[in-house]
């Protein structure tokens, strides 16, 4: 089983930590928050993986290197120019044999990703989204109203959102969309394949999940990890 790491950003929100270490390279206790994911890759039985990188790929590569400490063979190719969130794929193109995993190389989860394959083949979809419920609290109230009357009002509510969780299957097939070393991103390549009736499935994430994106994520993160929550599988 392949799968593909995303770990190519610049990581603006989280500088200065990221201006000398990459994202990806950040620590979570003594681990990396990318050596979390591809330890949870190599305990779901996957074999391959590739890591997209850009933004100081050479720390990515030398600190990671060919995957013989976590048991699992990982292979990279690197951006000249940033290629977006789906762009990358076209460069493992001819690397890429049957249906894989994607995962943004900011993401932390508990999720069986060889369920989720399995899941993706069995219903025969060409991409299948990971999605997960999220509740954003409003800082406002909610008023509700027909014309100039006002109907009610709801002091702060909470909206609940399906969002895009940053994990995808994804069948071979499908790459063929994607342009040659053109900035591409995932939200562009789900709508082209929707277009042209591709099916494009969702999986419900019920695990944990991080989007380590800015200081309040990380942290959180960490604190976690103190806690023992954070399930990490170690390198054998």
């Amino acid at each position: 089983m392949q799968a593909v790491i995303l770990a190519g950003g610049l990581g603006m929100r989280l500088r200065p930590l990221t201006e000398v270490i990459p994202k990806p390279l950040l620590p979570i206790g003594e681990a990396s928050i990318l050596e979390i994911i591809i330890g949870n890759f190599a305990q779901f039985g996957f074999e391959e993986i590739f890591i997209a990188t850009n933004y100081r790929s050479e720390l990515i590569e030398s600190y990671i290197g060919d995957g013989e400490k976590f048991g699992i063979k990982i292979g990279y190719s690197r951006e000249e120019e940033p290629l977006g969130t789906a762009g990358p794929l076209g460069l493992l193109r001819e690397r890429i044999t049957d249906d894989f995993v994607l995962i943004n190389g900011d993401i932390l989860t508990n999720l069986d990703f060889s369920q989720l394959r399995s899941w993706h083949a069995e219903r025969g979809h060409k991409l299948t989204l990971v999605t997960k419920s999220f509740q954003t609290p409003l800082s406002y109230g909610v008023v509700s109203c027909e014309g100039d009357r006002v109907l009610g009002i709801e002091e702060k509510p909470v909206v609940e959102s399906i969002i895009n969780a940053g994990i995808y299957c994804i069948s071979p097939s499908c790459l063929s969309f994607i342009p040659e070393n053109e900035r591409y991103d995932m939200n562009t390549f789900i709508r082209t394949l929707i277009q042209s009736e591709y099916p494009v499935g969702r999986y419900a994430l019920d695990s944990y999940w991080f989007d380590i994106g800015q200081f309040q994520d990380y942290e959180r993160a960490q604190e976690w990890h103190r806690a023992g929550k954070l399930k990490i599988h170690s390198q054998d």
